[in-house]
């Protein structure tokens, strides 16, 4: 489950005022998310360099009248990987076919989608680096040749028949560019790198969103709500949905700094973005195993969750800012660490870890 899925009572907690939250939540979850989705380069914000290298790239395909090379877009989930991928379609004015690595389980599978792409067609497959080897290898000669080669009968009568496709765009997301084979990952034409969001790009992000959910919000609460997003646009956009939840509850005809940080504190979520199992993490390596170092298994078995969740969910935020480090013998916690939950660093040979 992700930060803002999983919800555990504080004491004292109002528990009416977050059932009547919840509720309102669920209202128009999966509208906001279609209807807070920007559908051209011009209005994504964030990724600059990004933004201009795509334009280049999409500008002159349409300029020489041909579908463009490849795309592969790739970086921690919640960037926006998802949302480049319809813009490339919107720019390009032609359609998009949505599917992903897990959802092809054959090569069949993959040969049924090919072969009903129409000229210019632009195929998204999300988790790209999931799909199963026999569809890599039909993805080769796919991407390359524009064929598919179809196998007719079997056993010794069986034949291949090459089926010519159009000329198509394959979008390919991925969150882990390295498990792609390499022969996958030099046909495409364009890598895009997504990196996490500043604060004050998330602000302005924040300020569009609350513009098309129709919510007032002063610049303090989006510097604040930017601050506790965990430089992820898709982060921002579900707490910004929670805040706004908040202020309908408690009928605020704008979001200020004070329902930001009521609405998160209810959520579990503090002034770094930590949540509940982010926290749990670090007062599991700072008093059980007095600072680490600490294997992963043996930390998810304090914590109760799932080794991988660890590994893919809470460690690459809290590495990145410095409260934890990954070390050959374990995680160990660090200074910042231990600060931000008010407890003291053990000293070693005289010098705090």
């Amino acid at each position: 489950m992700t930060m803002n899925e999983t919800i555990h009572f504080n004491d004292g907690a109002n528990e009416d005022s977050l059932r009547m939250v919840a509720a309102q939540s669920q209202a128009n979850e999966s509208l906001s998310d279609e209807e807070l989705r920007p559908d051209s380069l011009d209005d994504f914000i964030g990724q600059p360099r990004l933004k201009e290298q795509m334009r280049l790239f999409l500008t002159a395909a349409q300029k020489r009248g041909v579908p463009p090379d490849h795309i592969l877009l790739a970086g921690p989930p919640g960037l926006g990987k998802t949302t480049l991928a319809m813009i490339v379609a919107n720019e390009l004015g032609v359609p998009v076919r949505i599917t992903s690595g897990p959802a092809i389980q054959h090569a069949g599978d993959l040969a049924s989608i090919l072969s009903s792409l129409d000229e210019g067609e632009v195929l998204f497959i999300d988790e790209i680096h999931r799909l199963p080897r026999a569809a890599e290898e039909m993805m080769y000669i796919a991407m390359e040749d524009f064929r598919v080669d179809v196998m007719v009968g079997k056993g010794p009568g069986a034949s291949s028949i090459p089926l010519t496709l159009p000329r198509f765009t394959v979008v390919g997301a991925t969150t882990r560019e390295g498990m792609l084979p390499s022969p996958l990952r030099a046909r495409f034409g364009f890598t895009a790198h997504l990196d996490y969001y500043p604060v004050e790009e998330l602000k302005k992000l924040i300020h569009r969103s609350a513009k098309v959910l129709e919510v007032a919000i002063s610049d303090e609460a989006a510097e604040e709500l930017a601050m506790r997003s965990r430089g992820t646009p898709r982060i921002a956009n579900r707490l910004l949905r929670r805040v706004r939840d908040w202020g309908v509850v408690h009928d605020l005809g704008q979001l200020d700094t004070d329902a930001v940080t009521s609405a998160l504190d209810l959520y579990q979520i503090d002034s770094e973005g930590l949540d509940r199992l982010d926290i749990a993490v670090l007062k599991a390596v700072c008093r059980q195993f007095n600072g680490g170092p600490v294997g992963l298994s043996n930390l998810a078995a304090m914590v109760g969750e799932e080794a991988e969740t660890l590994e893919t969910v809470c460690e690459p935020y809290l590495v990145r800012e410095g409260f934890l480090m990954r070390t050959p013998r374990g995680r160990v916690a660090t200074d910042k660490a231990w600060r931000h939950l008010g407890l003291t660093p053990p000293q070693q040979d005289g010098a705090l870890l």
